[in-house]
């Protein structure tokens, strides 16, 4: 058995790491409540303008048609935005959304198809870096408040290479915010844009269909081209926004659990300490009698 000094050590350093652990479970739920309002503030924004691009993609524009409505037949680059945090502890939400990327980037490989990502945050631009994943760029450093004006640049790497022909169809990794017990990892295609992959509804066979369009003041070229680029900016900042918001929410969890865990520790470590101390008081009442009977 350890000794009462020792025991006492490990209970001193067990009661540290649970006053840091306490300490940044407080800051994460401060933290938390401003990402999540942060989220639901992008929310409605996001909702409409997907549901105005969902209408456009089924309207027929006989005079312009975006890169970004076109359907590719042949898939021969695939193109990944990934949103990771910048710090760890907190939990397994990091592992998940890379697990997540790396079965679709071993199941793409198998299919002969060619990747390139995008990193945003430091845990997944590390991991990616060590996988030896061609990262054509990267984002890391976001702080706890998404820039929109720091997105665009990496991101703007991607949809270049989309326009170009050089990737088909673009995927963006994220971790969704349920609630804060439960977030969800999520894969979803960001390029091309069409309406059932917003969730717009067409017109089933039985259905008449009408072919109608906007009108678009003043060209529609002008008008769908900053829409299209609005709509993947959108989608984009929304996605940080929850990723940040699921970061926080796994990080209070963990350091709740972590704080709950050290209690138990020191708990233990009591009793120990408690046992040993009685079995020397023990041990030197029985010294003292038998010394005593001796003489």
């Amino acid at each position: 058995m350890a000794s009462g000094k020792e025991i006492r050590s490990k209970i001193k350093s067990v009661e540290s790491t649970r006053k840091i652990t306490k300490a940044m479970e407080m800051v994460a739920a401060s933290k938390m409540r401003k990402a999540q309002e942060r989220m639901r503030m992008a929310r409605p924004y996001g909702d409409k303008i997907r549901r105005v691009t969902g209408n456009l993609s089924h309207a027929l524009v006989r005079s312009y048609t975006h890169p970004f409505l076109e359907r590719r037949e042949n898939i021969r680059g695939i193109g990944l935005i990934a949103i990771t945090s910048d710090k760890g502890l907190c939990g397994g939400l990091n592992t998940n959304i890379l697990r997540l990327m790396l079965t679709r980037m071993r199941d793409w490989d198998a299919e002969g198809q060619k990747f390139r990502v995008t990193a945003i945050g430091n845990k997944g631009f590390g991991f990616l870096s060590r996988s030896s994943v061609d990262i054509v760029s990267h984002l890391v450093g976001l702080g706890d408040q998404p820039s929109l004006e720091k997105l665009i640049g990496p991101a703007k790497v991607q949809f270049d290479a989309y326009i170009s022909g050089e990737i088909d169809v673009l995927y963006m990794a994220y971790t969704r915010f349920i609630n804060t017990m439960k977030q969800e990892p999520v894969l979803e295609q960001l390029l091309p844009i069409h309406g059932d992959l917003i969730g717009t509804r067409k017109p089933s066979p039985n259905e008449i269909e009408i072919d109608w369009d906007y009108i678009y003041e003043p060209t529609p070229k002008a008008v769908i081209d900053t829409l299209l680029v609005r709509y993947v900016e959108a989608l984009l900042y929304q996605a940080v926004a929850e990723n940040m918001a699921s970061e926080q929410s796994a990080r209070m969890v963990a350091m709740k659990s972590a704080s709950d865990n050290a209690k138990n520790v020191i708990d233990e470590l009591k009793l120990v300490y408690n046992k040993a101390r009685q079995a020397a008081i023990t041990k030197e009442i029985t010294e003292i009698v038998g010394g005593a009977a001796a003489v």
